[in-house]
């Protein structure tokens, strides 16, 4: 089943918004919520790197200020060198570097800057 680059775009941003929602958990203080966040934002992060790995050309050169080839490189570390995932890095991915992502995304959809859809 093929998606469109909308759908991988909306993709992308209702995983940002699940991250941004869990990432307060990972302050919780219990041990279960705390993994089970984790757990979560690493999922989501993997959904962002796979749908942006799936972008056309015209949506990744639309936003060149992005780290589009870092977004697709962690994702695969969080698959295949899950042991080495640090939680502040985690953290300091989600609070700094997605909402930029998220910005340049919405900009795409409504139409706003060099939107090619």
């Amino acid at each position: 089943m093929t998606r469109s680059v909308e759908r991988r775009i909306a993709d992308i941003l209702e995983a940002i918004e699940r991250c941004r929602r869990y990432v307060a958990l990972l302050d919780a203080g219990a041990v279960d919520f705390v993994d089970m966040a984790e757990d979560a934002i690493e999922r989501n992060l993997q959904i962002i790197g796979e749908a942006a790995n799936h972008l056309t050309p015209e949506v990744i050169d639309a936003h060149p200020e992005i780290a589009w080839p870092q977004i697709r490189g962690f994702r695969n570390i969080l698959v295949h060198q899950y042991f080495g995932v640090d939680l502040d890095v985690i953290r300091d991915v989600v609070e700094n570097h997605l909402p930029p992502l998220a910005e340049a995304l919405r900009q795409q959809v409504e139409g706003g800057p060099a939107s090619e859809v």
